[in-house]
C-alpha cells in the first residue's frame, strides 16, 4: 500500500499554487482509498544542508523578516530581486541591500519571497525526506503531495516557483542511509533543471528527465539533448526534450528510452518528480497516466513519487491515476 506524506493544512506560499491543487489530489487519493496519508517528521537543517548551501538556506530563511523590518508596509509586498549578477560578475559577496540580495539566489521573476515561502518549502522537505525514508523500512512506494514543487531549485537558487528540492533531498537521502545508487526521473512538461544541477556532476545518481523543448518552454536555458553530465557525472544525465505538438505515442517512446536507461543503471530505488502539462502538452488523457504509473512499477525498484505540478486538474484524476497505475500493477 502506499504512503502519502502530506501537510494537511495550506501555507502562504510565495510559488502561486493553482487553488485547489493539493486539495484536489487529496481528496481524489482518499476518494479512491488508495493508501494511507500521514504528516511528516519535521527533519533538521543539516539534512538540507546535503543538497542546498548553507547561505542559501540562510537566505531563505531571513530574508522576509528583513524585508518587512526595512519597511513594516512591506507585509503586503512580495520580495524580487532588482539586480540579477550577469556572467563576469562577482557572486561571492552579498550586497548589503536585500533586493539586490535575493538577485543572488532567485533566479526568475516567478519566485518571489512571501511571508509563508520558508514554512511551506521546509514542510514540503520534510514530506520528501519522510517519503524517501519510507522505502528503506520496507513500502515499496510512497508519494510526497506538498507545494511548492522543487525541481527547479538548483543547490543554491530557487526558481519556477520552488525553492527546496524535494526529488533531490529525497534522493540524496537514500544514499546517505547506505544506497550506492538511486535514480530520478523527471516527467512534466518542463525541465527539472534544477535536479540536472545538483547531480550533474555525479556518478551515484542518474538524473533522467522528458519534457518541452526548452527553446520553447522554461527553463529555456537548459535541459538540451546534449547535457549528460561532466566529470565523474558523464554520461549520468539524459535529456530527452521534444517537440511542441508531439503525439502522446511519441512521448510514451521517450519514456521507454528513459526506462531502459534507468534499467541499465541498476538503481536500488527511483524518485519520481511528476509534473504537470502532460495533457496540454502531449496529448495524454486518463489512461494514459494510469499507463505511466504502470510502466514505472515494472521497473521493480521501491519508488518515490514527488509532486511537481502548481496547476493540477480541477479533479486531481491524472496524479492519482499515476498512482494507481504504479500500485496495481504490482
Amino acid at each position: 500500500m502506499l504512503t502519502f506524506y502530506n501537510e494537511h493544512h495550506a501555507h502562504g506560499m510565495g510559488s502561486r499554487p493553482a487553488p485547489g491543487a493539493l486539495a484536489s489530489v487529496l481528496a481524489e487519493l482518499e476518494r479512491r482509498g488508495l493508501g494511507r496519508i500521514v504528516t511528516p517528521h519535521g527533519v533538521p537543517l543539516v539534512s538540507l544542508e546535503r543538497v542546498h548551501t548553507p547561505r542559501y538556506l540562510h537566505f531563505l530563511r531571513t530574508a522576509w523578516s528583513e524585508w518587512v523590518a526595512i519597511d513594516p508596509a512591506n507585509a503586503r509586498r512580495e520580495l524580487l530581486p532588482t539586480t540579477w549578477p550577469a556572467r563576469g560578475m562577482r557572486d561571492d559577496i552579498e550586497p548589503l541591500d536585500v533586493h539586490a540580495r535575493a538577485g543572488l539566489f532567485v533566479s526568475d521573476a516567478r519566485t518571489p519571497v512571501t511571508s509563508g515561502t520558508w514554512t511551506a518549502a521546509k514542510t514540503g522537505a520534510d514530506c520528501a525526506v519522510n517519503a524517501a525514508h519510507a522505502l528503506r523500512v520496507g513500502e515499496r512506494g510512497s508519494f510526497a503531495l506538498t507545494s511548492p514543487p522543487g525541481h527547479h531549485a538548483g543547490a543554491d537558487w530557487c526558481g519556477g516557483g520552488g525553492f527546496l528540492n524535494n526529488a533531490a533531498l529525497a534522493a540524496q537521502h537514500l544514499r546517505d542511509d547506505g544506497l550506492q545508487r538511486v535514480a530520478i526521473l523527471d516527467i512534466g512538461l518542463h525541465h527539472g533543471h534544477g535536479t540536472q544541477q545538483i547531480f550533474y556532476g555525479r556518478s551515484d545518481v542518474l538524473f533522467v528527465s522528458l519534457h518541452l523543448d526548452p527553446r520553447a518552454a522554461y527553463p529555456f536555458y537548459a535541459g538540451h539533448a546534449d547535457e549528460t553530465g561532466a566529470g565523474a557525472g558523464l554520461g549520468y544525465t539524459m535529456n530527452l526534450p521534444l517537440d511542441a505538438g508531439s503525439s502522446g505515442a511519441q512521448w510514451f517512446a521517450a519514456l521507454e528510452t528513459a526506462c531502459v536507461k534507468l534499467a541499465m543503471f541498476r538503481p536500488e530505488a527511483l524518485v519520481v518528480s511528476l509534473g504537470g502539462g502532460l495533457g496540454a502538452g502531449f496529448g495524454l488523457q486518463g489512461g494514459d497516466f494510469l499507463r505511466i504509473g504502470e510502466r514505472i512499477a515494472h521497473l521493480e525498484l521501491p519508488t518515490t513519487f514527488m509532486f511537481e505540478d502548481l496547476q493540477a486538474s480541477a479533479s486531481g484524476v491524472d496524479t492519482v491515476n499515476v498512482l494507481e497505475g504504479f500500485e496495481t500493477a504490482a
